[in-house]
């Protein structure tokens, strides 16, 4: 039988039936969008090594842990909670992104 994650105040319809192929695809999927954030971190801890390396290594050593798990609402937990944690970092540079190029234009506009 296959596991379900019921959502409450949907109904019939929101049930939503999880199997190992789209589980390891939804991981797969955010594996690879935590690389692609992990690319922005351009600068170094203070022992000199790039966050974006480390950031990559303790996210392979994440997915690598959690590989064994078989219980499909902690799966889908886990995968929430990591899909909102890239959100959040994401938003944020975005956010300072954004910022910096306010504050340059307003800089170079007073020359």
């Amino acid at each position: 039988m296959t596991p379900t994650l019921w959502i409450p105040k949907t109904g019939k319809q929101g049930l939503k039936h999880f199997n190992s192929h789209s589980t390891r695809k939804e991981a797969l999927s955010l594996y690879r969008e935590i690389l692609r954030t992990c690319k922005a971190f351009h600068w170094c801890d203070e022992r000199g090594e790039p966050w974006n390396i480390k950031l990559k290594c303790q996210a392979r050593q994440e997915f690598e842990e959690s590989k064994h798990e078989h219980d499909p609402l902690i799966i889908a937990r886990m995968l929430v909670t990591g899909r909102d944690c890239v959100q959040q970092i994401q938003n944020k540079f975005n956010d300072a992104d954004r910022k910096a190029w306010e504050r340059i234009e307003r800089d170079s506009s007073r020359r």
